[in-house]
This record gives C-alpha cells, sequence and structure tokens, in this order.
C-alpha cells in the first residue's frame, strides 16, 4: 500500500517550490500563506527533511526539495493529462483558452473568425481573467509574464506601453511637446503587479521620460484595464496600455500616442502541457495565433 501525504501538501509545495514564494502560492492556489506554510510543514514532516531554506530571504530550495520538485511537477501534467483525456479526446470539444481580460477581449476575440473559418470542427471556449489558472481549468493559456513561465513556447510578441487618448481629447489644444505636457491631462491608470517595481506605471514613465516630474493628477483609477482603455476611448484621460492590446484602436484611430515614449512591458506565451492529448490541434492554434501576431 502506498503510504502518501495530503495532496495538498503536494499541490502547495509545488507551488510553492514553482514561484520561490508562499505568498505566490497562496494567491494561485487560493489560500492564505499561513496555509500554504502549514501544508509544507506536514509535508516537511512526511519526508523526514527540510524542503525551503527560509532564512535568509529570498526563499531556497534545500537540495531535497530540488530533487522532489520535477518528480512532482511531471506529475500533476499527467494528472491533467489523464483528466482531460476522459473527456476531451475528440476535436468536437471546446479548446479552452485563457488569457489576460484586456487581451482576450481587445486582441485575440476579434480575430477568433480568422480560426473558425479554418477549422470550423475545433470550437473554443475562451476564458478572460486576470489571475493565474489552474491547469486543469485550460487546455491553453496565453501567459502575460516578464519571463517564460514553466511549458511556455516561444513568446508571440512583447508590448511597449505608451500615453494613449482619444483624438477628441487633444484636438484644438497646444500640441503635447514634452512628457511634462501631460500634467494637463485627467491621467487615467489600473492595477499592475503589486510585486513588480518595473510594472509600467506612470510613476515610472514620468521618472524615465527624460526626467520629467510626476504631475501625480490621477483622475480615475481601475482594478481593469479594459475598464480603463474604456474611459481613454471616452474622451476621460491618458492612460498607460499596451501597444498590442490597443493595437486595432491604434490602427483605426480611436486612440492616438498622446506621446511617442513607451516602457517596456511583458510578453505574450502560448502554455500548455507537454503531454496534452490534443497537443496537435494546440500546436495548429499557437501556429495559427503567430499569424495573427506577424499581421
Amino acid at each position: 500500500m502506498r503510504r502518501l501525504p495530503p495532496l495538498g501538501a503536494l499541490r502547495a509545495f509545488e507551488a510553492a517550490a514553482r514561484r520561490l514564494s508562499f505568498k505566490g502560492a497562496a494567491e494561485e492556489l487560493g489560500l492564505t500563506p499561513t496555509a500554504i506554510s502549514h501544508h509544507v510543514r506536514l509535508l516537511e514532516e512526511h519526508c523526514g527533511t527540510m524542503l525551503f531554506r527560509r532564512r535568509p530571504r529570498p526563499l531556497a530550495l534545500t537540495p531535497a526539495g530540488e530533487r522532489l520538485l520535477p518528480g512532482l511537477r511531471h506529475g500533476f501534467d499527467t494528472f491533467v493529462a489523464a483528466l482531460s483525456s476522459l473527456d476531451r479526446t475528440g476535436n468536437d470539444a471546446p479548446l479552452r483558452i485563457t488569457s489576460t481580460n484586456a487581451f482576450a477581449s481587445r486582441w485575440l476575440v476579434p480575430r477568433l473568425g480568422g480560426w473558425r473559418a479554418n477549422h470550423p470542427d475545433v470550437p473554443l471556449s475562451v476564458i478572460g481573467t486576470d489571475r493565474i489558472v489552474d491547469p486543469a481549468d485550460f487546455d491553453l493559456a496565453i501567459r502575460y509574464a516578464r519571463s517564460p513561465p514553466p511549458h511556455a513556447e516561444r513568446a508571440l510578441f512583447r508590448d511597449r506601453h505608451y500615453p494613449v487618448c482619444s483624438p477628441s481629447l487633444v484636438a484644438g489644444r497646444e500640441p503635447i511637446a514634452s512628457p511634462a505636457d501631460l500634467g494637463r491631462y485627467p491621467l487615467i491608470q489600473y492595477d499592475w503587479f503589486a510585486s513588480d517595481r518595473l510594472s509600467p506605471s506612470w510613476k515610472l514613465w514620468f521618472d524615465t521620460a527624460c526626467g520629467a516630474p510626476d504631475p501625480r493628477v490621477i483622475a480615475f483609477s481601475f482594478r481593469e484595464e479594459a475598464h480603463a482603455i474604456e474611459a481613454a476611448l471616452a474622451g476621460q484621460g491618458i492612460t498607460l496600455c499596451s501597444d498590442v492590446v490597443v493595437a486595432d484602436e491604434l490602427a483605426s484611430g480611436a486612440l492616438v500616442k498622446a506621446f511617442d515614449f513607451g516602457l517596456p512591458g511583458y510578453a505574450f506565451y502560448p502554455v500548455f502541457a507537454p503531454n496534452h492529448p490534443r497537443r496537435e490541434i494546440l500546436e495548429a492554434f499557437v501556429r495559427w495565433l503567430r499569424g495573427m501576431a506577424s499581421t
């Protein structure tokens, strides 16, 4: 009879070891950092050895933890593939695609007609969410990250974040000749990754753009990037936005760059389990994404 620790302890360790963060693992699994720490302690007691070096920071794996992680990661991937194969082996089952809300609504959804035209027998289920989705809940994820996540394919593209606004906001007014001139307009911001000090915020933009001071005139602040874009489209102010996410609006003239200086953003990585039972059609979807990204 197999003597195994609780599944929750294994999941907590795998997530914490992959992210090297109890807080990150807690966010991914919908638990508290204290609960993650408790699960890891249980697993360490079961194994009879420490799996993490907790001091000094940052968190690091012990040699025992480094040996354990690859086997667990492979095991969870196998679980996902086995469960998916029960009822998702045929092309009549929708492919579950997940991405951020803004990317899904602004970039992916407007282009899905091209996929449908060439693959009418492969329906899609698009899941827009800004949280990290459990691998069991998707077939392919388009991860927005600074560096490649586990099992990532080559990035589709990287973006830059520019100040954008409706042309009606600046029409008939004195031209914006310097970064400081943006302070004459309402600024719109939205939440970014709080742990990333290099996230493209207004403060970083003004600090970087010719050393101009930050006017700190934030008219609207939103949780969702999509809401900030809608506010900019409505002529309510200027927002810093991904040139990938609003590519169509920039091309049509619905939005314009208020100033042609952008901050580097992240990359968009296709991710799916290497042993996925529908790997062939997932690879076809990634090829289609690359074709759309290059146009």
